[in-house]
């Protein structure tokens, strides 16, 4: 059986640019006085990309992902989601999005929970059930398909939230510390397995951290961002495969503990001190 959503969605090549970001200025004018968030950001995601925004705490990191979301509009410059304006492909459900807080609705059951994005735009029940089934299976959550978010931990929350996310098979996923409440361990878990809901879905991803090694582990590019205003200072090449962070033993690779001091040079820009906010562990 061929599962439909709705409405329809052009297949977007491997070669293509998912985001492109010329510009991006985002200023707030607030009753302390004008506060200047971004300034002339330029970013451009590959189609299947995965890129990780990283800074100190306040350097625009979410307002950056907002604005690709069309959650909020740049102050000068633009942005553009595989060709559309951002708006265009928010009305085109080009994207799913994932934040700290899993946002689940309480009287929902996890597949209910998954369901939900596809029965808002009209996909048929059989096809729901079959889409979230598979997606819970994902997640390994099959047997927790039937409870509600509050007979789930944090880090299960979290997985349902996630597949909720990817449920419309989006061509671009951007997520907002998704992990940034979970213990350790939790996280570590989580994240292994997004690269393989990655690897499956093929698709691009713009990831907010404030965590060196899950940036590393996750990413083909780091974007180590400034302070306010935020600027993009440096883009870091992860050069690790994705069959290789399916290894559990990668947290253990020289080629990881590289990349990891990589960006934390280009975080610390040359000090010894660390960036406010940003986890170095």
């Amino acid at each position: 059986m061929t599962i439909q959503t709705a409405p329809q969605r052009e297949e977007h090549p491997r070669g293509a640019v998912a985001v492109e970001v010329t510009g991006a200025t985002r200023v707030f004018q607030g009753s302390a006085g004008t506060v200047t968030a971004l300034d002339g950001v330029d970013l451009t995601v590959g189609a299947g990309e995965f890129v990780s925004l990283i800074g100190p705490s306040g350097c625009g990191k979410s307002t950056l992902l907002r604005l690709i979301a069309d959650l909020d509009r740049p102050t000068a410059g633009t942005i553009e989601v595989f060709g559309r304006t951002a708006e265009q492909a928010r009305l085109a459900h080009d994207y799913g999005i994932a934040f700290q807080q899993a946002g689940l609705l309480p009287w929902r059951t996890v597949r209910a929970n998954i369901e939900l994005p596809l029965a808002m735009h009209g996909t048929g029940r059989a096809a729901r059930r079959e889409r979230a089934d598979h997606l819970i299976e994902l997640v390994g959550l099959t047997e927790f398909a039937d409870h509600y978010p509050d007979q789930l931990s944090g880090g299960m929350q979290q997985r349902v939230a996630i597949a909720r996310a990817v449920a419309e098979e989006p061509s671009l996923l951007l997520m907002d510390e998704p992990f940034g409440a979970l213990d350790e361990m939790t996280r570590e878990r989580l994240q292994g397995e997004l690269v393989r809901i990655c690897a499956e879905t093929r698709a691009a991803v713009v990831f907010v951290t404030h965590s060196i090694p899950e940036a590393v582990f996750l990413s083909d590019r780091v974007v180590v961002m400034s302070a306010r205003p935020g600027q993009i200072r440096e883009v870091v090449d992860i050069d690790l495969t994705r069959a290789a962070r399916s290894d559990e033993g990668l947290r253990e690779d020289a080629a990881y503990f590289a990349a990891v001091t990589r960006v934390r040079e280009a975080l610390h820009h040359g000090s010894p001190t660390p960036a406010q906010g940003v986890e170095l562990r």
